[in-house]
């Protein structure tokens, strides 16, 4: 039975599972993007596990809170988290990336309804994300909607027009977080299109902003809180991670944007990330 906790030893437990069934169902599929999903975990435990108010066993509850994952391509970490919420059994998850299954190689509402938003072409999940936090106020509902975009992806113009948008339209249901972990497809962030100063352009598009580390259990929940607490305009959470987090062979390395690791790799992963201490 599902149950939220802002425990920290039980969230760190949860990112370790969670980084152990990334590699097994990217490793079982022969394909995916494990940097950008691994290093997205603890936000994404942080907010399925501790933030967001949500029903895995009602997956559609009108008074939901939503979540968009924009940058699409790190699905097997949400997938991941949701498995281990209880939406959908283990054995679902291992099916990701095969024909016929939900769990597709980017989030499909066509593939699997439940999820809110269908992603995978960059730059788009922050105005899908406007528009459903819009209702929420049209309806004088109080969900809140949370979206994750990735570092390189918010390089797009789209992202821009949201951020202009979201803080006219006063979204204070709406928070985004920038996965940051610096490291785009090929290259750095910073050697493609530099991002800085990220958080001060946030604030000059009239955003709430705040930076953290993105590993960081008591950070994230503590940026959640102050979200939460920020009232006439959206939030947006920067927060700093490494790519492939969890995996030295990975860390930071352009080459794990999209690929997945052979077997003597993967038995190296999962010996970095034993079950228990």
């Amino acid at each position: 039975m599902f149950q939220k906790t802002r425990d920290i030893p039980t969230l760190r437990r949860i990112a370790r599972q969670v980084r152990r069934d990334i590699l097994t169902m990217i490793h079982r599929a022969g394909s995916g993007h494990p940097g950008g999903s691994l290093s997205a975990v603890e936000v994404l435990v942080a907010l399925y596990f501790a933030e967001m108010n949500h029903r895995p066993d009602q997956p559609k509850w009108p008074d939901r809170d939503r979540f968009v994952l924009s940058k699409g391509h790190g699905c097997a970490c949400q997938y991941a988290v949701m498995s281990a919420c209880g939406y959908f059994s283990r054995e679902v998850m291992m099916t990701y990336r095969e024909m016929g299954s939900p769990l597709q190689g980017h989030p499909s509402t066509t593939d699997m309804p439940i999820l809110e938003f269908p992603t995978g072409s960059l730059g788009q999940g922050l105005s899908g994300a406007q528009g459903i936090a819009l209702a929420g106020k049209l309806d004088k509902k109080d969900y809140r909607v949370y979206v994750v975009c990735g570092d390189g992806e918010i390089q797009e113009g789209q992202i821009w027009e949201a951020a202009m948008s979201g803080a006219k339209l006063k979204l204070d249901n709406l928070c985004a977080i920038v996965d940051y972990n610096g490291v785009q497809q090929t290259h750095p962030v910073a050697e493609t299109k530099p991002l800085e100063p990220l958080a001060a352009k946030w604030t000059a598009f009239g955003w709430h902003a705040l930076e953290i580390d993105g590993h960081d259990f008591p950070q994230i929940l503590a940026a959640l809180d102050a979200a939460r607490n920020a009232k006439g305009r959206p939030t947006m959470i920067i927060a700093r991670t490494v790519k492939g987090k969890g995996v030295s062979y990975m860390e930071g390395k352009p080459d794990w944007h999209g690929k997945a690791p052979n077997d003597e790799e993967f038995e190296q992963a999962l010996a970095e990330l034993p079950e228990i201490d």
